[in-house]
């Protein structure tokens, strides 16, 4: 009976020093800097939503947040790193609907896109923008269609990997314009984005935060936003509805992800900084001049991130399988 009782003793004891240890831990977090994995190269829309997100973060939680571009295979080689990561909240992921909804269906991925990741918050969307090179002998959507309907198979759009949203809205746009031009999948929309500056391709349907600066520096033209209402930063812009293209809606959102086994403290710090960086005037000011749009705050909890990826997999999925779109 007394052994009996020592063990019990022993084993409560052993759970509450286990308990407190890993309270201490929480709330000690972050004691060193934390990595941010990109899944795409720099200088594309996820790379720039990360960096102006770590620096605003660094300053709620007072340690240094590292930004790693980990490209390839449509954005699934980087996300694999965080999914096999050690849950202690020192490596988080960006990802995007490409990594966390398209490439479930593009690819055979090793890990699984609901079950493996740990939400954080939804951070900011941005509609996709047609843009051409300067060098293309047309001034509008209008004429760009009808340029590519004249020269079938004669265009190249660059995009920013098989699948990736660049992907999947140039192959919309294909399909609702009835034109035909070659995809080109480069590592990251970054990538892309400079072969367009540079004339190596003729068109790219990509994000506003890619876009935009390019357009102002007078290095691109850009014919349209696939939104419905114009961007604030941008109003000069038509939209599509504007243009004679009113179906052409798509928009990029982006998310923030742990591995999953965090501990919801550690979610919850997390969550925290990320809200308080989006609240920030110079952070959303930074955002929007980007043409990127901002998530409402009931949309920045963990709870609504992953309820938001479980309805646009159910959205998605379906038509992506339609489309017959896979890794080359």
């Amino acid at each position: 009976m007394i052994a009996r009782r020592f063990f019990r003793c022993a084993l409560i004891a052993s759970w509450l020093g286990l308990w407190v240890v890993g309270n201490s831990i929480a709330e000690s977090y972050p004691v060193k800097p934390i990595v941010i994995i990109v899944p795409f190269a720099a200088g594309g829309p996820s790379d720039t939503v990360a960096r102006i997100l770590a620096e605003g973060m660094r300053k709620s939680l007072g340690q240094p947040l590292v930004i790693e571009n980990v490209v390839g295979a449509g954005g699934h080689l980087g996300t694999r790193r965080v999914a096999s990561a050690a849950p202690d909240g020192y490596l988080l992921g960006i990802g995007n609907w490409g990594t966390h909804v398209a490439n479930g269906v593009i690819y055979s991925l090793p890990y699984d896109l609901l079950r493996d990741f740990a939400p954080v918050a939804l951070l900011p969307s941005e509609p996709l923008m047609v843009a051409v090179s300067k060098a293309m002998p047309v001034n509008s959507l209008k004429e760009l269609i009808a340029w590519l309907k004249a020269h079938p198979n004669k265009a190249t759009s660059g995009t920013s990997g098989v699948g990736g949203p660049s992907h999947v809205g140039g192959l919309l746009f294909a399909k609702l314009t009835d034109t035909k031009f070659q995809l080109v999948p480069y590592r990251g929309a970054g990538p892309a984005m400079q072969d367009l500056v540079a004339g190596q391709v003729d068109m790219m349907i990509t994000g506003s935060s890619t876009a935009l600066p390019q357009m102002r520096e007078g290095n691109i033209k850009v014919f349209a936003v696939a939104a419905k209402t114009r961007l604030a930063s941008a109003s000069d812009i038509l939209t599509v509805e504007e243009t004679g293209l009113p179906d052409f809606h798509v928009s990029v959102w982006h998310g923030l992800w742990a591995p999953k086994g965090t501990s919801p403290d550690i979610i919850a710090t997390l969550n925290a900084s990320v809200r308080q960086t989006l609240a920030d005037p110079g952070v959303r000011k930074r955002y929007l001049d980007l043409g990127l749009e901002l998530p409402d705050a009931d949309q920045q909890t963990p709870e609504a991130l992953g309820a938001f990826q479980r309805t646009e997999i159910e959205k998605w999925w379906p038509l992506i399988k339609a489309a017959g779109i896979k890794a080359e």
